[in-house]
């Protein structure tokens, strides 16, 4: 079959872009706002852009029946900060339980039954419960196309300045991602578990040591 993006004319039951480029990251980001209270939201538009500085990004899309734009986008223009947490397999109720609508200055860590940890250079907390962590100041907020105006669309970048992995996760000098059993985004209500991999050596590299 073949449609035209812009005309939408799919003919199927549900939009099929979201099932198409897969599978996504989760980017499960805390924020605050001005007065110290905590979100925890995940998105599934979120990456890794750039290593060097390691950059990474996530769009808060649409708005919320109580403000204008979706609370993370608000805290991070309000405070500049943000703390990715990997969600993984034993995580992905409480991770799900995080994308309620819920008023804005509402605690959902709390609401999902988990524990906030200090971080080391942000003022947002970590999911303790997570293996991983990346604390991000903002480098940009982006603004993207919409095809309605009371649902805005943007891209927040962020700089990663401090990485915090699970001890044991680390095994012979690398990080074991299996061991941790991160989940991806598919289309639709469907996820994936990472818990196989393979490995392909690029032809410049076949005579480099693995």
């Amino acid at each position: 079959m073949f449609y035209e993006s812009t005309r939408n004319e799919h003919g199927l039951a549900r939009d099929p872009f979201k099932a198409l480029v897969v599978p996504r990251p989760i980017g499960w980001v805390t924020t605050i706002d001005g007065r110290g209270r905590v979100n925890l939201a995940p998105f599934s538009f979120f990456n890794a852009f750039a290593e060097d500085p390691q950059m990474v990004g996530f769009a808060p899309g649409g708005r919320k029946a109580d403000r204008p734009v979706k609370d993370s986008r608000a805290n991070v223009e309000e405070t500049g900060e943000f703390v990715c947490n990997l969600a993984t397999w034993n995580l992905r109720e409480a991770m799900n339980a995080t994308s309620a609508n819920l008023p804005a200055g509402a605690d959902e860590m709390r609401t999902a039954g988990l524990t906030p940890a200090a971080s080391r250079l942000v003022r947002p907390p970590r999911v303790a419960e997570a293996p991983v962590h990346l604390e991000c100041r903002l480098w940009r907020i982006v603004d993207l196309p919409s095809w309605d105006a009371k649902e805005p669309n943007c891209l927040i970048i962020g700089q990663v300045v401090g990485i915090h992995i699970a001890d044991q996760l680390i095994k012979d000098g690398r990080v074991d991602i299996l061991a941790a059993r991160p989940i991806a985004r598919l289309g639709y209500s469907d996820y994936a578990v990472i818990d196989a991999k393979f490995s392909m050596r690029r032809p410049q590299e076949a005579m480099e040591p693995a």
